[in-house]
């Protein structure tokens, strides 16, 4: 996980990214591979209920302390691989919200699979992804910062590897965020 200050310095408004992607109020959401809580803090100011899941339980430990300190109750914090995500969540989403992460799954195309597996039918899978840039262009708070050039996908990379679970783009912007839909 990157310093203190640099998911400020990337993602200064973290409700503007989610409400852009497609969240909307009052969803069931997984922020996986959540880390620190960045996203996972806005994502349940907005959300009905919120699952958080990493494999990491110290990073679930500050994402938890987070949410606290804002007073939200609405966030479940699950330490686990996402590859196992039916088994870590107790029912389907509406919307699962992946961050920042995409690029260091081994086998995207079964990831994408165990989402489908937990996503709601018409519900969202949305993929935020590094620009598959150099990382020496890559530069926050002054320095060259994210995945390794050779980790970044580009956004036909990522439906590619997404495609193959029955997911279909739903709508793709700027950022490099992806939105895929599972069919109804």
């Amino acid at each position: 996980m990157p310093t203190a200050g640099w998911w400020e310095a990337l993602w200064p408004d973290p409700a503007g990214v989610l409400a852009a992607v497609g969240l909307k109020p009052g969803m069931e959401v997984i922020d996986l591979c959540s880390g620190d809580g960045w996203f996972t803090l806005q994502i349940a100011k907005i959300a009905r209920h919120v699952v958080a899941i990493d494999i990491d339980p110290a990073l679930l430990d500050v994402a938890r302390h987070r949410l606290t300190e804002s007073g939200l109750t609405n966030c479940d914090f699950v330490a686990g691989d996402a590859y196992d995500l039916a088994r870590l969540v107790p029912g389907p989403a509406e919307f699962v919200f992946m961050a920042n992460a995409f690029h260091g799954v081994p086998i995207g195309r079964d990831l994408a699979r165990a989402v489908r597996a937990t996503v709601k039918p018409g519900g969202l899978f949305t993929i935020v992804n590094w620009h598959p840039r150099p990382r020496e262009e890559t530069m926050v708070l002054g320095e060259p910062r994210g995945p390794g050039t050779e980790l970044r996908l580009s956004p036909e990379q990522t439906i590619m590897a997404v495609a193959a679970s029955g997911l279909k783009l739903a709508r793709m912007n700027r950022r490099a965020a992806l939105s895929l839909r599972r069919a109804i």
